[in-house]
């Protein structure tokens, strides 16, 4: 029997849906020293990382925090906070996330109504308005702004005005799209809000920003039943974030580290560099597959930046190609989800992993491996492509 640690792991290039590279302050800062989650050293950090998250969202909610958890308990917590048993939501559904969504909806013993489409199209805002007019008294419209499992961005501000003027909260994902993607809580008129550090932000995973408008927390404190979970109760939770300091468990003191560097980090480039960095890498990764005869399978005008979800082309073998550069170049991507299982790579360029050397190095790679998988590309088409749109 072998003694050998299995640590360190090999070092990767993460071009899949997450987790995305992460910056060597970010990994530094998870090395410095522990403190106690009510020692007001961390205290300092708490409100320094609320304020950074208020700038990645773009508001002024004063509810804005990391949950302790990753995306998924993000999502929980919009939901069952703001849900009760016997209110009416309208999940909007394309993909996986969509569908998760949904599924949490009707634990919280909530009515369920779905507006969908085909996966890689976005959700119509004729759909939605049709299914308000059918009656429906929503509490609540959730839609995943950025749907992780087929690379297309939802646009959101006709939904949102929907919601609005049918009397419901306005629910986003944005696990893939904050950080990388505009996403304007307080412009768009978002209620509830809901990230991950793994994704856009460059952070290990393992907390979930969430942000809640005035409305929301409205909705919060009128509540006739507790909320269904006790580790995600904002009502207990506040208490520890805002001026009271009341402990309700034990915050992650490194991943909080981790989260404000990377929100720094963030906060120096500007928002609006990362957003045109994020879409001018998604621009030569696109024209550098066009020019070996691969394109999207998300809908033209609606692809992501951050996540971009790539036809396989022929009869190429999804999994051994991915096998070949993960296993020979060390470089990830991922594969379908769902109804795209086998049929679509999903290609991240989130964050740090966002920038021409990722792009082009994994063009290359492709121009490499798809041949030996029966796959006939001109050699060096793809780079240059790419570096034509890079000018």
């Amino acid at each position: 029997m072998s003694t050998r640690s299995p640590l360190p792991p090999p070092e990767r290039l993460l071009l899949g849906p997450g987790p995305s590279m992460v910056s060597q302050r970010v990994l530094r800062a998870m090395s410095i020293p522990l403190v106690g989650h009510l020692d007001p050293a961390f205290l300092q950090i708490m409100d320094d990382t609320k304020r950074l998250l208020q700038m990645a969202f773009q508001t002024r909610n004063e509810m804005t925090i990391p949950m302790s958890g990753t995306g998924s308990a993000g999502m929980e917590t919009c939901f069952v906070n703001l849900l009760e048993p016997g209110d009416e939501a309208i999940v909007c559904i394309n993909g996986v996330f969509g569908t998760r969504m949904a599924d949490i909806v009707e634990r919280c013993g909530a009515k369920l109504c779905k507006v969908e489409a085909p996966w890689g199209r976005i959700i119509e805002s004729a759909d939605l308005k049709a299914a308000l007019n059918r009656g429906t008294k929503p509490k609540l419209v959730a839609v995943v702004h950025a749907e992780t499992s087929t690379g297309v961005l939802q646009p959101l501000e006709e939904i949102g005005a929907l919601a609005r003027a049918a009397g419901a909260l306005f629910v986003v994902d944005a696990v893939t799209s904050l950080g990388g993607h505009p996403v304007r809580v307080d412009d768009w008129g978002i209620d509830a809000c809901y990230s991950g550090t793994q994704k856009c932000l460059s952070c290990p995973p393992g907390l979930s920003p969430v942000t809640f408008s005035p409305r929301a927390v409205d909705v919060l404190r009128q509540r006739k039943t507790k909320v269904q979970s006790w580790y995600l109760d904002l009502t207990m939770i506040e208490k520890y974030w805002g001026n009271d300091r009341v402990y309700h468990h034990t915050a992650p003191i490194t991943m909080n580290y981790a989260l404000n560097e990377a929100l720094r980090i963030i906060e120096e480039e500007g928002l609006e560099t990362r957003w045109t960095r994020h879409q001018k890498n998604h621009q030569a990764l696109k024209a550098g597959l066009a020019a070996i005869g691969i394109g999207l399978a998300s809908q033209e005008n609606h692809q992501l930046w951050s996540l971009n979800s790539v036809q396989i082309p022929g009869d190429v073998d999804d999994a051994k190609v991915r096998s070949i550069l993960l296993n020979e170049l060390n470089i990830e991507i991922g594969g379908g989800l769902g109804v795209l299982k086998g049929k679509t790579w999903r290609i991240g360029l989130m964050g740090e992993s966002s920038s021409p050397a990722s792009v082009l190095l994994v063009l290359s790679a492709l121009e490499r491996v798809l041949p030996r998988c029966g796959y006939k590309v001109e050699g060096g088409a793809a780079v240059a492509a790419a570096e034509r749109v890079y000018g």
